[in-house]
């Protein structure tokens, strides 16, 4: 006894296995969690170190050369890239997906111990975090005043609003952008300190003498004990300027004699405006990877509403932007799609039916099944997002079928005259082995995805065991509560006018199918003509069709990336930016904006940068397209001809955020320094002139103005003067050192000493300075140092251990990513000798990646399929027929993408994997039951011309509730579903195209590979 006799005798527990399916359904959806996609962030690990006034090249050769040397030998690395800048090494590890982050982080912790030894001691201790230096946040917080400076704003950004929000789960860091922390700043006349015999090397000591608060132990009594505590503190500036630094002939010198000390910000070099152009602090969250984008900012919503109760009336918070708004619209559209596709798949199966209780019992499969899957989903510790909802709406169409095809079968008896429990068993029991076939087939198509690795395997993982736990669960249901309720609630009765009138269409429909079958067997060797033309029309629509990773999608941002010259001030700089933000601010489509001058987190902290962060409304509340607008502000931000800036969009799917959404990322690797300066120039001239990109750019300049002193050593040993005197003295007046601390609010600020601005504005003040020897005298710098003006790079980058410069480049409007690819490795054979290596990076590196990964699935897929289906049939030769379905939907699938102008990326692939599910189901109904029809006696012709008219309707039934489950997501009309839109097409075009042809293709290839029971007949009679 099968399950569906079972079933069928044991009404109760086939309903209860229903039930049990949806309570743990009900409850493993209401424990899931929400985000965009998939997890698909790699773990990361950043390791930052300060060194405060050091070149770039001291940085790599000081700092970065030994801690990669360390970190390198981690296993599981898949990439080590570095940035050195002056005064900040940033490395960033980047692991194989599937590591701990946590035990990846605790190997480079370890690594960077090691190497500790081995940095300059005047360093600040390298920083590891579990997260991208460069990553970006996922919402900005903006916090406004009209009565508190941005010194008191970052107070409140810190104290209040960092310190309450950094407690939620899942955030990684919180950056205050344009923080302006408070310091005392020491800004020292060089003059008068000469005048009083006295250099900064003195300033520091006498603050570090005279500025300090040690343990000073406790008096132990016989009946009471006091600790010592030794108020050495400062607090004020009035306090720190009455240090004294010198007592001399009875005359004291104070620090407020030589300096003038005043209460500042620390950071002077950065701003950060909003909307009108006014300055701001904005609370920027940046979320741990494979973070909870969604329970992260509903969590900070809840936060933020508790800090406005406690709220000082002239602060005024709000939100520059929320990343997490796309992805709930997104997620939305995707949860319209279902229900609307849901929807059409009981019209269409009522259409076929007629008759409101056969088409209940095949409807009650699906959202049994759908339920079922949300709990697979759960044990599987996946998320709902865009391609595991994805998933659901394809398995709308599909869970059905299993019960449709039960269903048919059964009530075709009872039509016959069969009782309804007579017809279930012997129903239920001729179908029983294609169910299993057709179900298992398809589940067999997604085991591939499943081991697929990188961002390919991460994206089609969830989504392939979404849809194959849906399609477990409903042969489940279609064997067992299918047949069941057929069983209970079938019977043979009078058909109303509605019926009998539309039932003349069906079997008129089935006779001219009959009849153009027949006609079609006569020529049935055209079949194998069709097959070598689908095979063809394959090969030449993979060459003419271009590829990417995912079309763009409208996320409603746009980014305007600002780079000056090398050696632009800072002044000149913000300049620029307001000009910017001016003509930014204008725009209605706006909703908000961030703009900040020389943002330190950039990495860099160079002045000469900036960036513009546009958060716009909502598609349907604006007239142009996120696109449009790129393309308008382009042009008429080329008109400011100071700075070059780059309007960007976010990459639909990326692992790497910091390619500022520029697709084509092509990294040069060199084995020194002098190579890439010489190759450089004449690889971007020929990048700027290929036609595929519309922008350019690269990371390595070379032209950063830059002030060489070249040391006399015979003269400085001579005046009794060595290097560390000069170099130090130069370091305290002109590098912005720390001297100290100050408690202000019981929270720890810097003191910070440099010569006052006037005092170090022109290259000519270095001429001013005196140095003291080992004898106490001043001898002037002059005496003893050589100014050389020079350029050099403002930051070196390295790749995996080598010197390297990436290329990003902008696509013109026709090219995709796949064609800026191969026209930048086109110029890296013409232009780089073989000392050179080459690799991608960002969204290049993902999507070639993703190529390899898709054809592997696909190629397994088809060889699973077949070895699946032989085990099944017990014939090498049956599932050879059953795969003739394949390339005729292929050529269907990719047929329709040409036509209506799509790619072939990440989405489209998916539709062309399921499709072969999909289309082999068909074959499977066809060939089991011309099977069946043979050991019943019939020869191979009569086989197959029996078994193809007598599983048109369920076949029908079937494809067109697939097609119209999926016809939502090829026809979504709202912004964020246009990189869905190529899997709808992909698989109506490909299922549509297979339909027909499958109908005639495959009876007449039956025939062939059943030539010994096969004859020819020139009439044949098929019973009704």
């Amino acid at each position: 006894m099968n399950m569906s006799s079972l079933s069928i005798d044991r009404p109760v527990m086939a309903t209860v296995i229903s039930i049990v399916i949806v309570l743990f359904g009900y409850i493993g959806f209401r424990s899931l969690g929400l985000r965009e996609y998939p997890s698909v962030d790699p773990p990361i690990v950043s390791v930052s170190t300060s060194y405060t006034g050091a070149a770039a090249d001291v940085i790599e050769s000081q700092i970065t050369e030994p801690l990669e040397e360390s970190i390198n030998g981690i296993a599981g690395i898949r990439s080590l890239s570095s940035t050195c800048s002056d005064g900040r090494s940033n490395i960033r590890v980047e692991f194989e997906l599937g590591i701990d982050l946590e035990a990846a982080a605790n190997d480079v912790r370890e690594k960077v111990s090691q190497a500790q030894r081995l940095l300059p001691p005047d360093a600040d201790p390298p920083i590891v975090a579990k997260s991208d230096a460069n990553s970006n946040p996922i919402m900005s917080i903006t916090v406004q005043s009209n009565r508190r400076n941005l010194m008191q704003l970052s107070e409140f950004a810190n104290n209040v609003m960092k310190e309450r929000i950094q407690t939620i789960p899942g955030i990684s860091n919180i950056r205050i952008w344009g923080e302006k922390r408070y310091a005392i700043r020491i800004k020292m006349d060089p003059t008068k300190l000469t005048a009083y015999s006295l250099t900064p090397l003195d300033v520091r000591n006498a603050l570090q003498r005279q500025n300090l608060e040690l343990p000073s132990g406790r008096i132990e009594g016989y009946r009471t004990e006091l600790t010592i505590r030794t108020e050495g503190r400062l607090f004020t500036p009035e306090e720190f300027s009455n240090i004294v630094l010198r007592e001399a002939a009875g005359a004291t010198i104070l620090l407020s004699d030589v300096a003038d000390v005043d209460l500042e910000a620390q950071n002077t070099r950065s701003i950060l405006r909003g909307n009108n152009v006014i300055p701001m602090v904005g609370v920027a969250i940046t979320p741990l990877p494979g973070a909870n984008y969604i329970d992260i900012a509903d969590r900070v919503y809840d936060r933020v509403n508790e800090i406005k109760k406690d709220l000082p009336k002239d602060i005024i918070l709000d939100y520059a932007f929320d990343g997490t708004t796309s992805i709930r619209k997104a997620i939305t559209e995707v949860e319209e799609t279902l229900i609307l596709a849901f929807g059409l798949v009981v019209l269409v199966i009522f259409l076929f039916l007629r008759n409101w209780r056969t088409t209940l019992i095949p409807v009650i499969a699906i959202p049994i099944s759908l339920l079922g899957a949300f709990f697979i989903m759960y044990v599987f510790n996946f998320s709902i997002n865009i391609l595991t909802l994805l998933g659901i709406v394809l398995a709308t169409g599909l869970v059905v079928d299993d019960a449709i095809v039960v269903m048919e079968n059964i009530y075709r008896r009872i039509e016959d005259g069969q009782k309804p429990h007579e017809a279930a068993h012997e129903g239920s029991k001729e179908i029983y082995f294609a169910i299993i076939s057709t179900s298992i087939t398809l589940i067999i198509v997604f085991l591939p995805i499943v081991f697929l690795q990188g961002l390919t395997g991460r994206l089609f993982r969830e989504f392939g065991v979404t849809v194959a736990g849906s399609i477990l669960i409903s042969m489940i249901v279609s064997l067992t509560l299918t047949p069941m309720m057929c069983a209970r609630f079938l019977k043979h009765q009078k058909h109303g006018f509605i019926y009998n009138y539309t039932e003349r269409f069906f079997v008129g429909m089935t006779n001219l199918y009959n009849r153009t079958l027949k006609g079609f067997m006569r020529f049935r060797g055209v079949s194998w003509l069709i097959t070598v033309l689908a095979a063809f029309g394959i090969y030449t629509l993979l060459q003419v069709i271009p590829t990417e990773l995912a079309p763009m999608e409208d996320k409603s941002n746009l980014r305007i990336q600002m780079t000056a010259p090398e050696g632009t001030s800072y002044e000149m700089m913000d300049r620029y930016v307001l000009e910017v933000l001016k003509m930014v601010d204008t725009l209605p489509e706006k909703r908000a904006i961030i703009a900040v001058t020389a943002p330190g987190f950039s990495g860099s902290g160079a002045s000469n940068s900036g960036f513009v962060s546009i958060n716009l409304k909502q598609p349907e509340d604006r007239v142009r397209t996120q696109d449009e607008l790129a393309k308008y502000l382009m042009p008429k931000i080329s008109q400011l001809n100071y700075a070059r800036s780059l309007v960007t969009q976010e990459q639909t799917i990326s692992t790497d955020r910091r390619s500022g959404g520029l697709p084509v990322q092509f990294v040069i690797q060199a084995p020194n320094f002098d190579d890439l300066k010489r190759v450089l120039p004449k690889f971007m001239e020929e990048a700027a002139k290929n036609p595929a990109f519309a922008i350019t750019d690269l990371d390595l300049k070379f032209n950063k103005p830059e002030l060489r002193l070249e040391i006399d050593r015979e003269r400085a040993r001579k005046l009794n003067l060595n290097v560390r005197d000069i170099a130090e003295t130069l370091q305290l007046y002109y590098a912005g050192q720390r001297y100290g601390y100050f408690i202000k609010d019981s929270k720890q600020y810097e003191v910070i000493g440099e010569a006052a601005r006037i005092y170090r504005d022109d290259p000519r003040d270095l001429a001013s300075l005196y140095v003291r020897n080992s004898l106490g005298e001043l001898i002037p710098m002059s005496n003893v140092v050589k100014l050389i003006e020079q350029s050099s790079p403002p930051q070196l980058f390295r790749f995996n251990r080598y010197l390297s410069a990436t290329v990003s480049a902008g696509l013109n409007p026709g090219y995709t990513i796949g064609q800026g690819i191969e026209a930048m490795e086109e110029i890296g054979r013409n232009v780089l000798d073989e000392s050179f290596q080459t690799t991608l990076t960002g969204t290049s590196k993902d999507f070639k990646e993703s190529s390899g990964g898709v054809m592997f699935a696909f190629i397994l897929a088809l060889a699973l399929v077949y070895l699946t289906l032989a085990a099944q049939f017990e014939s090498f030769f049956d599932p050879l027929i059953i795969m003739f379905t394949v390339p005729l939907a292929l050529v269907g699938a990719l047929l329709t993408l040409w036509w209506f102008g799509h790619t072939l990326n990440i989405f489209s692939q998916i539709g062309i994997i399921v499709l072969v599910g999909i289309v082999t189901k068909n074959g499977i109904l066809i060939v089991e039951f011309a099977n069946q029809k043979m050991e019943e006696g019939m020869d191979a012709y009569e086989a197959a011309i029996e078994s193809a008219t007598l599983r048109l309707r369920p076949i029908l039934m079937t494809s067109i509730a697939t097609i119209l489950g999926v016809l939502p997501i090829a026809l979504a009309l709202g912004a964020a579903s246009t990189s869905r839109i190529p899997m709808g097409v992909a698989i109506i075009g490909g299922l549509s195209f297979s339909l027909i042809l499958t109908l005639y293709v495959i009876p007449a290839i039956y025939t062939f590979f059943n030539r010994k029971k096969s004859v020819k007949h020139e009439s044949i009679a098929v019973a009704e």
